[in-house]
């Protein structure tokens, strides 16, 4: 009876690794980064990726060479920003935040990828250069006239299989 009763706690070590690594989240796909050399916020972005998990490869390109590799990737021309990435299956344009690509890989839509447009203040790898508010705000003078954004609010667009986009998050 006694070699029961310890066998039961020796089985239940045994299969512990195996009930461990089965609740691990899968990795990460890596992202490969196509940006204009030099170009800081894109470094910064990186970094914010890396802070999230993510291995990130910095490919420079020259500034003429973006546009061939936006249209490489299927990213619609208004939507587009200074960066372009590769996510596993998906493009990723400009300064999204981490947290709407762990969403994108985890829901798996049918879709090309996401986009942050432009440059906003305030987007992941853009807070350097708005270091002060968490929400949208202007900084006016002293005739009312906008003299400083802050930090801007700002969408990712989620773009289809057929280019079209819709709000994915709001920012």
């Amino acid at each position: 009876m006694q070699r029961h009763i310890c066998a039961i706690p020796l089985m239940v070590m045994a299969l512990w690794p195996a009930a461990a690594s089965a609740a691990e989240p899968p990795a990460l796909p890596s992202v490969v980064l196509y940006a204009p050399s030099p170009c800081l916020a894109c470094i910064d972005w990186a970094d914010h990726l890396r802070q999230h998990g993510f291995t990130v490869t910095i490919e420079e390109k020259l500034q003429a060479d973006m546009p061939k590799i936006k249209r490489w990737l299927n990213v619609p021309s208004s939507l587009e920003s200074v960066h372009t990435a590769k996510v596993g299956r998906y493009f990723v344009e400009g300064h999204v935040p981490a947290q709407d690509i762990l969403l994108l890989l985890q829901e798996k839509p049918h879709a090309r990828g996401l986009a942050v447009p432009g440059l906003p203040g305030g987007a992941p790898g853009r807070e350097s250069y708005n270091p002060v508010c968490d929400t949208a705000c202007t900084i006016l003078d002293n005739g009312g006239q906008p003299r400083e954004i802050r930090r801007e609010a700002f969408n990712t667009m989620l773009v289809g299989p057929d280019g079209r986009s819709s709000v994915y998050a709001r920012h």
